[in-house]
């Protein structure tokens, strides 16, 4: 009789001495060793025409064994911040203003890692027409600026640059703010209907082709290159399960530091094949325009001060008080692949 079924217990613990050995030596990956997962499927919202960098992780590999469910499209990050409070999704981003109104309004929600912002080739621009009389801040005064909507990024911006340039409050108050798609920003300004239209990315270069139209200021103006926003998760669903989070986290974080490293063009053909591939019948046209993630630290790692600056501003005008959030309460670095002091690998 052949020895392997004359002594299959002498055989398996032969097989565990050499595991144990080869692990020490670094010869085997210890895959077997890794935690379970406590939720293997993860609820996300996507955005038409784009690829979210859940959705680039997921394409590289960095979420395996995750698996990922798309439960639609949104348009605007304070809806899909929402949509995680009341648990219909797990995961979404937004502007830190938007994030920090919500924890202040006792939502149970953590930012876990920065995910957009602007730099010199990612940035958002509040435009007019060449012939327009608005050359001030002050000349804001009465006139109407197309936001994608309200109580984002975009105002805050506009509402800083006024302040900024010595408008109170309350005049401050009659620039109106008027929430239009993204898509219909530019018709909205060449018609007449607003006086002012902030446009970023495709949008903007094709607007600028286009002529007639110029900058009256750029968010990198105000605040030079700085991520504006970041992921949430729920305290909960982190409590519950902290190896999903672990996993989905890290996994985004390297996706986010790929696309900052690999050349734009690289990222660009990716990006087109995950939109061809998952076939929504969307307009993948305006990936071409994809310059770079405008996340300023490498792999989205949250920092106190990206936060307090709009902490700050939400105490200046009036919406908290002082003191009332502080920064370190807001996020966790914990499940970012490249947080301070991980791996050698991940500074």
């Amino acid at each position: 009789m052949n020895s392997q079924f004359r002594f299959p217990g002498a055989r398996r613990r032969a097989l565990r001495v050499l595991l144990a050995g080869a692990l020490a030596v670094g010869l085997v990956t210890p895959a077997f060793a890794e935690p379970p997962l406590e939720k293997s499927e993860i609820r996300y919202q996507g955005w038409a025409g784009q690829v979210t960098f859940i959705e680039l992780a997921d394409d590289l590999g960095y979420l395996a064994p995750l698996k990922l469910k798309w439960v639609g499209n949104t348009i605007s990050g304070p809806q899909d911040i929402q949509t995680v409070v009341t648990g219909d999704i797990d995961i979404g981003g937004a502007f830190y203003g938007a994030i920090l109104k919500l924890i202040a309004a006792r939502a149970p929600i953590k930012a876990v890692v920065g995910y957009y912002g602007s730099d010199a080739n990612t940035y958002y621009g509040y435009y007019v027409k060449d012939d327009s009389p608005i050359k001030t801040a002050r000349d804001l005064i009465g006139k109407k600026v197309a936001v994608n909507t309200l109580g984002a990024h975009l105002e805050f911006v506009l509402r800083e640059y006024l302040a900024r340039n010595g408008l109170s409050a309350s005049e401050a108050k009659q620039a109106t703010l008027v929430a239009i798609p993204p898509v219909s920003g530019e018709q909205a300004l060449r018609q007449g209907q607003v006086e002012v239209s902030a446009l970023s990315g495709v949008l903007r270069d094709k607007a600028l082709d286009r002529g007639g139209i110029h900058s009256l200021f750029n968010d990198t103006d105000l605040f030079g290159q700085f991520t504006g926003g970041s992921y949430v998760l729920r305290d909960k669903f982190i409590k519950d399960n902290p190896e999903a989070s672990r996993r989905l986290v890290e996994g985004i974080s390297r996706a986010i530091a790929w696309a900052q490293t690999a050349p734009p063009e690289e990222v660009r053909a990716r990006f087109d094949r995950i939109i061809a591939d998952r076939k929504r019948n969307e307009d993948g046209s305006s990936i071409k325009y994809w310059k770079s993630t405008g996340v300023a630290s490498k792999g989205g790692v949250i920092s106190d001060a990206e936060i307090q600056v709009w902490i700050d501003w939400l105490e200046k005008d009036g919406l908290f008080k002082p003191g009332q959030i502080k920064a370190s309460n807001t996020y966790t670095n914990a499940f970012n692949y490249f947080r301070p002091g991980k791996t050698a690998d991940a500074q």
